[in-house]
């Protein structure tokens, strides 16, 4: 099912944006330029990215589907949730909200994987509340997510269309990897998948692992050796992008339904984690790995070798990433037999990592497409 594309009329973004400066809620450095606005909310492009959003929302999660469906260059084909900030249980209905007050019932929503591949649940109620979103009660959706399961959509769709539909993970990766160890066949048809996940430079669960790496490191080690091409949008960038009073201000001025649901669920959120000591902000990390689809110029990308640790009792979900070979494991047992020699195995990246970030660019287009009128 094509999404409907959004227009977005600049007189009446300028005037909301006026009202935004207005109300003091966003230093003029942040909100988007004449300039940017042609960049930002241009017309429909004659070939937009079509996506299959694979999300667990969360908070993040919240502003990125959001992004997504107000931004013209991305054809949302379907929305499949999964287990990770909260269970299945919450994040299935999150999505079925989301998309309710963003106007995008067209979309369909399917539901995904309730555990991991071979572990155990870990959750991160402790960021984004017990319901995910920030503690924010929404009313209870009225639609019904698809009969189809979220495996069973993906496959569907990319069948339909090969060579055409990026995945955009931005949950622990359960779904994807279920994809493809139900569908072997299926990797080539993929375009792409771009990964919010991972880290070259220390986890935010454990020191090693970023969360939706360590919730399913099987899944992710099934996703980086697949072949598909891949983007990794990790804590190296999204530790850098931070929602702050200011921008959320920004949000809850704005009269539009998604500017008023995004900011409530910030603002809840923010409000709690102070409570907590934590008063440093909220990092976006899902809505920038949508950002970089939009404009790849926010962030940089480099090739690595990516693999993903799934044995280590303490390192469970890291990701390692090689600039260049030779790609070395841990020595192997002594055994008093002769060691076999054995051709070191050529150099070849799996993923392009995002190591740079520009924040303000990254912000100018998320209020732009988040505040703008549909």
């Amino acid at each position: 099912m094509h999404a409907k594309i959004f227009s977005h009329n600049r007189r009446d973004f300028l005037r909301a944006s006026a009202v935004t400066l207005a109300a003091g809620a966003l230093p003029a450095s942040l909100l988007p330029s004449s300039k940017t606005f042609a960049t930002y909310s241009s017309s429909t492009p004659s070939n937009p990215h079509r996506i299959i959003l694979d999300t667990d929302p969360g908070v993040d999660d919240a502003i990125a589907i959001f992004l997504a469906l107000r931004s013209p260059e991305l054809h949302v084909e379907a929305i499949t949730p999964v287990c990770g900030n909260v269970p299945l249980s919450l994040t299935l209905p999150n999505a079925l909200r989301l998309v309710e007050i963003a106007g995008r019932t067209d979309i369909p929503v399917a539901a995904g994987a309730a555990t991991p591949l071979v572990r155990r649940l870990v959750t991160a109620k402790y960021a984004h509340g017990n319901n995910g979103l920030g503690g924010v009660e929404f009313p209870e959706p009225k639609i019904k997510p698809v009969s189809e399961t979220a495996t069973e959509l993906i496959r569907r769709i990319v069948r339909a269309n090969p060579g055409e539909i990026s995945i955009v993970a931005i949950g622990p990766l359960t779904n994807v990897a279920t994809v493809l160890k139900s569908d072997p066949t299926i990797a080539p048809l993929i375009k792409s998948i771009v990964i919010m996940g991972g880290s070259l430079s220390g986890g935010n669960i454990t020191p090693a692992a970023e969360f939706n790496f360590y919730v399913d490191p099987e899944a992710a080690r099934i996703v980086f050796d697949s072949g598909i091409p891949l983007t990794m949008v990790g804590l190296d960038v999204t530790r850098k992008v931070i929602i702050r009073e200011e921008q959320v201000r920004a949000l809850e001025a704005a009269q539009t339904p998604v500017s008023q649901a995004a900011g409530k669920i910030l603002r809840a959120n923010l409000d709690r984690l102070n409570k907590t000591g934590n008063a440093n902000g909220f990092a976006m990390h899902d809505p920038l790995t949508v950002a970089q689809l939009i404009d790849p110029s926010v962030v940089t990308l480099k090739d690595f070798f990516v693999e993903i640790e799934t044995t280590g009792e303490l390192t469970a979900g890291q990701s390692l990433g090689y600039a260049h070979g030779p790609v070395r494991r841990s020595p192997p047992l002594e055994t008093g037999l002769p060691a076999a020699d054995s051709p070191e195995p050529e150099f070849k990246p799996n993923a392009k990592v995002a190591v740079e970030v520009e924040p303000d660019k990254f912000f100018r287009l998320l209020l732009a497409r988040l505040t703008a009128s549909a």
